[in-house]
């Protein structure tokens, strides 16, 4: 049974973690190529269906979805440290507290400035916009480092019995 958990709580995080971590990480450059009107644009203004207001939709909408799919992971990491006992090992707590800290970052931060840049492309509003996206990008930054840190901690699993 732990085989199985494990195999679902590390394909879970594999297909759901890592496309926000990547649409995210698309977002902020695609977003401040479309408030520059440059390359990806298709000709167009922003706010009336280009092609650079779909890949942000695309992006956001992948973020959002894939979001609510990576409940799981934590489900299922859950019932692998309880099937293996370690659910108060220092490693799967400070984890645990990570996972956390990366939700929120993506709640507060990484979905709602992405809605944030959308809503001023549809209102055709280029100015300050850089500086927006420049914070998305720390946000998303954030994200994946908390995720990339939880995912190194996930293999070393400091005082694992595994010896690896």
């Amino acid at each position: 049974m732990t085989k199985f958990l494990l195999a679902v709580h590390v394909i879970a995080a594999i297909l759901a973690v890592g496309p926000v971590a990547v649409a995210a990480s698309m977002f902020p450059p695609a977003a401040r190529r479309a408030l520059a009107g440059g390359a990806g644009d298709a000709g167009g203004d922003a706010g009336t269906g280009t092609s650079a207001d779909g890949t942000l939709r695309l992006l956001h909408r992948i973020c959002r979805v894939y979001a609510v799919v990576g409940v799981v992971v934590p489900v299922f990491g859950f019932a692998t440290a309880s099937e293996m006992g370690v659910l108060g090992s220092a490693w799967l707590i400070v984890s645990i507290a990570l996972t956390a800290l990366a939700a929120l970052v993506l709640v507060a931060l990484v979905l709602p400035g992405q809605t944030a840049l959308l809503e001023r492309l549809e209102r055709l509003e280029r100015g300050g916009g850089s500086a927006q996206a420049a914070r998305l990008a720390m946000g998303t930054g954030l994200f994946n480092l908390l995720w990339a840190t939880v995912t190194v901690l996930m293999i070393v699993r400091p005082g694992s019995t595994t010896g690896a």
